[in-house]
């Protein structure tokens, strides 16, 4: 197993992303523009402000362009195939087939049809509901996420057929993003959609991180943790593959379809046990994860797995490559700006607390910067649900960020999801800052019953600080600008 980075390079970016758009601040009692950009002066942000935060987020969009991405480290020379470091001869190849899934596989699939030309035989590739594109000989199949339904696993046995079909001299590419977790699944033994669908929900609302989903869903799949390699073997076997994990760990992305796990049966229950689900999920995958602690069936398969000879794996991009971009634009700006980590991780609601006072940190103290200021973090935060509300993690932070803020002026918390639907909607995030309270007390709103609710959503779109882009065809984890204006 041989793991590559893309040669990708520090590149000027435009302040705009193709089909990105963003929600206008507007006044619910008067409906007049004018009125609320009066307003915002006020503890709020101005027209000039919110400009610039949207042109930040644009820029790191723009640098995680999952066709770009896949152009950057893919190029053919004639017969050459280069991918990364590695040169391959495309014509010792009897026939290449594309496969994969995530978010932002259909744009990758497009790029890479365009560079494989009439040397591509064919593929699949599951995307979320709405994520397709057009394409001529990978066909795309939409599926749901983050829950699966049956297009994702029809889709799944299509994309694992034709890796079994594939023969020494054949070459698999297999294209994978954020979201492949969901939208690239086949249950093992006799698992059902039913038992798989009432997993994700306890798994996703008992606030384990992606890394914890994914571990539990690896050893109940035929698919993750190393299936499909499994699968192609003993054809040639390389992953492109754009990171929405926390520290880029290839096991973990989509659950490590094509790469050696690090996890075990034990692992998994484990994990179960320790948010309280061992009795909660469903019996037939509590069979299944027994049966694996009793060695009645091989664990998923480990560096040295012969399986893994003939494969390979390029991160075409990251959570960090989008937060530089956003760090070269808010510089160019103006902004004295700082990428502070990419390693975010916590209860969304406490991590908000955090970047709150940071913010009050960068307005009285000029620390670690003076303002104009843009402080940039990367991750992935995650929500316990408790409630029957709608919103995602970012739109959580952005709440908990604007009770936090009461009444703090000239400071700003942008949170947002790469992907543009933060949780099961239609937003990318939220806009906190000092007035965000002021509006929910003029429309007789209580911020802390919506966050009690994980009503994020709602609360976000009834006091104009929700964030919506629409779908970016991209996913590279999560966003939070801090920011402080002068």
């Amino acid at each position: 197993m041989r793991l590559r980075y893309s040669p990708i390079v520090a590149v000027d970016v435009p302040y705009s992303h193709p089909g990105t758009r963003f929600a206008t601040l507007r006044c619910k009692q008067t409906n007049k523009r004018s009125a609320c950009m009066k307003d915002t002066v006020m503890g709020g942000i101005t027209a000039k402000q919110r400009k610039d935060m949207m042109a930040v987020l644009a820029a790191a969009l723009e640098a995680v362009d999952p066709a770009q991405a896949v152009r950057n480290c893919v190029r053919r020379e004639g017969a050459r195939l280069v991918i990364g470091d590695d040169t391959y001869d495309i014509d010792s190849y009897r026939r290449v087939f594309v496969v994969g899934a995530g978010k932002a596989s259909g744009p990758m699939a497009q790029a890479l049809e365009e560079i494989l030309g009439d040397r591509l035989a064919g593929g699949v590739v599951n995307v979320k509901d709405g994520y397709a594109v057009p394409t001529r000989k990978i066909e795309l199949i939409e599926a749901a996420h983050p829950v699966p339904n049956e297009r994702g696993l029809l889709g799944t046995d299509r994309i694992l057929r034709l890796a079994e079909e594939a023969g020494p001299d054949d070459l698999v590419i297999c294209l994978i993003s954020g979201g492949g977790s969901a939208l690239m699944e086949l249950p093992a033994a006799d698992i059902t959609l039913d038992d798989l669908q009432q997993l994700t929900d306890l798994l996703l609302r008992s606030g384990a991180t992606i890394n914890e989903v994914n571990t539990v869903r690896k050893h109940i799949s035929r698919v993750k943790g190393g299936g499909l390699a499994r699968a192609a073997a003993p054809a040639t076997l390389i992953a492109l593959i754009l990171s929405d994990v926390v520290g880029n760990p290839l096991d973990f992305i989509a659950s490590g379809p094509t790469v050696p796990d690090t996890t075990t049966f034990q692992d998994a229950w484990g994990l179960l046990g320790r948010f309280r689900l061992q009795d909660a999920v469903p019996a037939r995958v509590r069979a299944q994860l027994q049966r694996g602690l009793a060695g009645e069936i091989p664990d998923t398969p480990t560096e040295g797995d012969p399986i893994f000879a003939r494969t390979a794996a390029v991160l075409v991009g990251s959570n960090e490559i989008a937060a530089r971009a956003a760090l070269d634009a808010a510089q160019n700006l103006g902004y004295n700006a700082l990428l502070v980590t990419t390693w975010v991780e916590g209860e969304a609601r406490e991590v908000a607390k955090v970047m709150a006072g940071v913010a009050k940190g960068l307005i009285r103290h000029h620390s670690p910067l003076p303002p104009p200021a843009c402080l940039i973090f990367g991750g992935e935060t995650t929500v316990t649900v408790r409630g029957d509300g709608a919103g995602g993690r970012s739109q959580e932070m952005a709440l908990s960020a604007a009770i936090a803020l009461d009444g703090w002026e000239n400071v700003a918390v942008m949170a947002a999801g790469t992907d543009g639907t933060d949780g099961p909607t239609d937003a990318a995030g939220g806009i906190a800052h000092g007035e965000v309270l002021a509006r929910a007390r003029a429309l007789g709103l209580d911020p802390q019953a919506f966050l009690d609710a994980n009503d994020s959503y709602h609360f976000l779109r009834q006091t104009d600080t929700l964030l919506v882009t629409g779908p970016t065809n991209t996913n590279v984890n999560d966003l939070v600008f801090v920011y402080a204006f002068d």
